[in-house]
């Protein structure tokens, strides 16, 4: 805006003649304040009433106020002279002053641009520098939850390995176990022949039916107890040879039915 500003130069000096009538309208304007200014004392040198002196002074300064203002509204705008030179060397000056507050605002308004540009840049890094730490974090917390998931994963996968190698060992304990049981009672109570002693034939007849060895009746009360807990009982039927029904009942491996003899079932020791 300064470059549009024309330069004003102090080669505008006044005449001798055009400061003497600038000096005499001064002069008089002067005198004509004076007279005004006598008038107003005379008219302010009144007595005033001793109920409310301050009342009175404020009502005569309205009055003095309100008389000035109607003069100066009827007043029209008066040119200081009428000599182009001394018209010209105040427009001058005013120019002049005008010129020097419009630099001032202009250098007030670019620094001011100057600081608001730099604020904008550094809140564009900011917000930029924010967005990326979004995104790390963003990124990371994916990271995040498929580290969880693989994690939970891997662990459901090894608890289960784990459970399956251990079902496995007992498996195969229960399996030698059944084993080591099979071929104790195979060797000391075999399958039950039609033939023997004369003392047994007299005392048991011979059956009816197929026996089954003293291990199979074992696995069947052992079944039942583990597969339906709440009614472990087995009938007794005819393949069950009396004697190792008798055998188990007698040092208690198996127990009878309290209203049915013909039900037995498997003692608890796991429990």
């Amino acid at each position: 805006m300064a470059e549009y500003l024309p330069e004003i130069t102090n080669d505008s000096v006044c005449p001798v003649d055009a400061k003497e009538e600038l000096l005499n309208e001064c002069e008089s304007i002067w005198q004509k304040m004076e007279e005004c200014q006598s008038k107003l004392k005379v008219q302010g040198g009144k007595t005033l009433p001793k109920l409310d002196t301050t009342l009175s002074l404020l009502i005569t300064r309205v009055k003095a106020l309100q008389a000035e203002y109607n003069q100066w509204q009827k007043r029209t705008p008066e040119i200081i002279s009428n000599n182009p030179d001394v018209l010209l060397a105040l427009g001058k000056e005013e120019l002049q002053k005008t010129k020097n507050d419009l630099e001032m605002v202009l250098a007030t308004v670019q620094s001011k641009n100057e600081q608001l540009e730099e604020d904008l840049k550094r809140f564009q890094r900011e917000q930029q520098w924010q967005e990326e730490q979004e995104q790390v974090v963003a990124a990371l917390s994916r990271i995040e939850e498929e580290m969880k998931t693989q994690t939970e994963q891997l662990s459901r996968k090894r608890a289960l390995q784990q459970l399956q190698n251990k079902m496995s060992k007992v498996k195969s304990y229960k399996e030698g176990l059944s084993n080591a049981l099979g071929e104790f009672l195979g060797e000391h109570f075999p399958i039950p022949e039609n033939g023997g002693s004369t003392k047994k034939k007299k005392s048991f007849e011979k059956p009816a039916v197929e026996l089954i060895t003293l291990h199979e009746i074992l696995e069947i009360l052992i079944h039942k107890l583990m597969n339906t807990p709440h009614d472990p009982y087995v009938t007794i039927n005819d393949s069950f040879w009396p004697p190792y029904i008798e055998l188990l009942l007698r040092y208690g491996i198996a127990l009878r039915h309290p209203e049915d003899p013909n039900r037995m079932r498997l003692e608890a020791f796991h429990m």
